[in-house]
């Protein structure tokens, strides 16, 4: 029988994530039928160990990549983006809200605040978050610095006075923007996200009123107004983005423009953690961005939120949230089967195919006749101690699992060809092939392992693809290739799990990935039940690299947008060069009814294709290059 996907949820939740997988005929995982690592997809709101990371196999996803705390805890976000504005000037970073880490930061507050005061009086408001806590629990608006009393770890930050309003209501945008890798970096936004609205009107006078000031709905659910109908807005506090268009679309607002800015915030704040976060391709990660608009349409970004809620509260919700993962899925680009995992439980009987007794990693199972001589494992008259039973039940399975794992390994590697740990790999534990002059497998049993249903080619599948496992699948069903290669709500103790796995997440340097010897970018078509598959976007020749599809569902990929950012993530970002073209692309937006083309399509090298880009923010957004054409 085919292994059916299966899906693993930490403590239980979120609910609406198992809702959507099993309606795709994903299977839950359960621990006490199942082995520890038979499983397709983790999902959890915390962050993971870093032997998590590490111990991944093939056909295995996580939803966080390692070390994104930078951006996700407000006071690693201000420090960040900090740092990023004394490198490329505050010009370019000007999007978040000038913001002090209380109590380091007090003398610099302290000075920005008087020199405010004598400038502009009073008028000039600050707000105060706690760094590590969510759902805007803690949170206070003051003038006078007298009212600012704090009892941990805090950040300050000038508050925009002069939202947007609507109907009077203050609001702000989740975006929801999925990184689905970071090296090279791939970014997609959402088409749908949420207004989240206060649910009484905006009044500077009344600072202390938290529904008017606070747009989190974890609050406002609990106001006196929450279920009534108000003007424009109507009952409850949120709208679906393509209401929010609607509502644009009646202002005569440039829709366009606006986007464009809000995806630059997303993607100069991503650039903040790209270059330090360690390669980890069977990762996806969800962020929720949170933005604020101002009277002048200019977005703010207040915060990123790690594991953004997915609890189902309103019909905006249910809209919103069931498609997001529903396409979240679909980018993840699973097969309706999964064959490697069969392979490894149903006919070998392993659990961790890929053995390294050199690994940093590997931790060797102590063996069992050890733990019987310690004085703990039986009592006075020889028998075993009740407490210990569990124990050595326990030991004797990892026994046993452990000669499974090393008969594996002596029929594996005789099928492997000549490896060794070149020097340089040697501390990451990658292999590498040392027989750089043969042939590593003719393209015709490549192609097995491809399928006639996969556009990717021999000449894209990557060197470093293992030559040994073509003939292993192809007595079986051939796996299809795909090219798509602030806690909030429920996920609230994430956040302090998150904060203490910190600094064991700074030891993360680049992942070696354990698995059946291919590179892991190149993971099977592991698709849904009875989706069809996304359309599959052409592979150019573009330096050899995969150019990821324009959208998935509402997906629609932000990054790379253009030959030039595609080049410069490959290798080693170069975030000047992507900085300087995300500066580019939004100056010919603002330049209204410009005839400038630039060079939106660059010259060509030889068997180099179009390089297509999508403007992520109308519901059917144009090509970028459509845009830019003369008129």
């Amino acid at each position: 029988m085919a292994a059916s996907l299966v899906f693993r949820l930490h403590d239980r939740g979120p609910e609406v994530v198992r809702e959507v997988l099993l309606e795709r005929g994903w299977e839950e995982y359960d621990q006490e039928k199942r082995e520890d690592e038979d499983w397709n997809l983790y999902w959890r709101g915390s962050a993971f160990r870093n032997s998590e990371y590490h111990n991944l196999l093939p056909w295995q996803r996580l939803n966080h990549h390692p070390k994104t705390v930078g951006i996700t805890r407000k006071d690693c976000l201000a420090r960040n983006l900090r740092r990023m504005r004394a490198t490329f000037g505050s010009a370019l970073y000007d999007f978040s809200p000038t913001a002090f880490i209380l109590p380091n930061d007090y003398t610099r507050f302290l000075s920005e605040y008087h020199k405010l005061r004598l400038t502009r009086g009073p008028s000039a408001y600050w707000i105060c978050k706690p760094v590590d806590l969510s759902r805007g629990r803690g949170i206070f608006i003051f003038q006078d610095i007298k009212d600012l009393v704090y009892d941990c770890s805090v950040i300050v930050q000038r508050y925009v006075s002069n939202p947007l309003l609507i109907s009077g209501y203050k609001f702000d945008l989740r975006i929801y923007a999925c990184v689905k890798s970071f090296h090279p970096l791939t970014v997609y936004v959402h088409q749908e996200g949420l207004v989240r609205f206060a649910t009484e009107k905006y009044n500077l006078s009344s600072l202390h009123n938290l529904y008017a000031h606070l747009t989190n709905t974890s609050i406002n659910k609990f106001g006196p107004f929450y279920k009534t109908e108000k003007e424009r807005v109507g009952q409850g506090c949120k709208w679906t983005m393509s209401k929010f268009r609607h509502f644009l679309h009646s202002q005569d607002i440039d829709e366009l423009l606006l986007w464009q800015r809000i995806n630059r915030i997303v993607t100069l704040t991503l650039l903040t953690i790209a270059p330090s976060v360690p390669s980890c391709p069977n990762c996806v990660e969800l962020f929720g961005f949170d933005i604020l608009i101002d009277v002048k349409f200019k977005p703010w970004l207040l915060e990123v939120n790690y594991s953004p809620a997915l609890t189902l509260d309103c019909q905006a919700d249910i809209t919103v949230k069931k498609g997001l993962i529903g396409d979240l899925i679909d980018l993840m680009n699973y097969t309706m089967i999964d064959s490697l995992r069969e392979k490894a439980y149903h006919r070998r009987g392993y659990t961790q195919p890929c053995f390294r007794a050199n690994h940093p990693s590997h931790v060797s199972i102590p063996v069992l006749s050890k733990f019987k001589e310690t004085k703990f494992q039986k009592r006075r008259n020889g028998s075993p101690s009740p407490q210990t039973l569990p124990l050595i039940k326990t030991l004797e399975k990892m026994n046993q699992r452990q000669s499974r794992q090393h008969a594996f390994v002596a029929d594996y590697q005789r099928h492997l060809p000549p490896v060794d740990l070149d020097e340089t790999h040697a501390s990451r534990g990658r292999i590498v092939d040392t027989t750089a002059n043969k042939t590593h497998t003719d393209r015709k049993t490549l192609n097995l392992i491809l399928s006639p249903h996969s556009r990717t080619k021999v000449s894209v599948v990557n060197r470093q693809t293992c030559p040994a496992l073509a003939p292993r699948l192809a007595d079986n069903r051939s796996p299809r290739l795909s090219e798509v290669t602030d806690h909030d709500a429920t996920e609230i103790e994430a956040e302090t799990e998150l904060a203490r796995e910190t600094d064991v997440s700074s030891s993360i340097r680049d992942i070696p990935h354990r698995g059946l010897g291919f590179r892991p970018s190149k993971i099977p078509n592991i698709y849904s039940g009875s989706h069809r598959p996304v359309k599959m976007e052409r592979t150019t020749a573009l330096n050899r690299k995969h150019i990821p599809p324009l959208r998935v569902g509402d997906f629609i990929r932000t990054f790379p947008f253009n030959t030039a950012t595609l080049r410069a993530s490959q290798h080693q970002l170069d975030v000047k060069i992507v900085i300087q073209e995300l500066h580019r692309v939004t100056a010919q937006l603002a330049t209204s009814g410009s005839k400038l083309r630039r060079e939106e399509k660059e010259v060509k090298k030889d068997g180099e294709e179009d390089f297509d880009s999508l403007l992520w923010g109308p519901k059917e957004p144009p090509l970028l290059s459509q845009l830019f054409k003369p008129t």
